[in-house]
């Protein structure tokens, strides 16, 4: 019973895949909206566009990287039972902690997002702010928050 159910973590591969498969779509969609940023400044669109566009872009490199540190992560840390000495040489972002590490390492790049978009937000917008603009930025300091106290 205990071999079959050790057996499963193979399953976690399925998971490490898919968000390898996540990080190459964030990267393809980061040069896409890259190439967009160039391309506008080239034809001498509004500054404004230029800015939403790299500022997507490099919001998308930061998401696919975190999704590529997860997909390592999880084969190494959940699947593949490697040797110690070859544990002991691979580097830090590669040795998950635990399940707990993964959550706080996603609520982390929640906020690094939230900010990224509220930042892009501002940069597509009108010259006059509403009300409903303070929204996005408490969120984020409140998760921020949160994050902090669960140390």
């Amino acid at each position: 019973m205990l071999s079959w159910l050790v057996s499963l973590r193979w399953l976690m591969l399925i998971a490490s895949l898919g968000a390898g498969l996540g990080a190459l779509l964030m990267f393809w969609i980061g040069a896409v909206r890259l190439a967009l940023g160039f391309q506008g400044a080239i034809a001498g669109v509004a500054t404004k566009v230029t800015i939403a566009a790299v500022m997507g872009a490099i919001d998308a490199f930061i998401f696919g990287a975190v999704l590529l540190i997860f997909a390592l992560g999880i084969a190494v840390g959940f699947a593949v039972d490697l040797p110690e000495t070859t544990l002991a040489r691979l580097p830090a972002w590669m040795r998950l902690g635990g399940i707990g590490e993964i959550k706080r390492t996603l609520m982390e790049v929640i906020v690094l997002y939230l900010t990224v978009d509220f930042a892009t937000d501002i940069a597509e917008g009108q010259d006059h702010a509403e009300w409903t603009t303070v929204v996005l930025p408490a969120s984020i300091v409140l998760i921020a928050t949160a994050i902090r106290l669960t140390r």
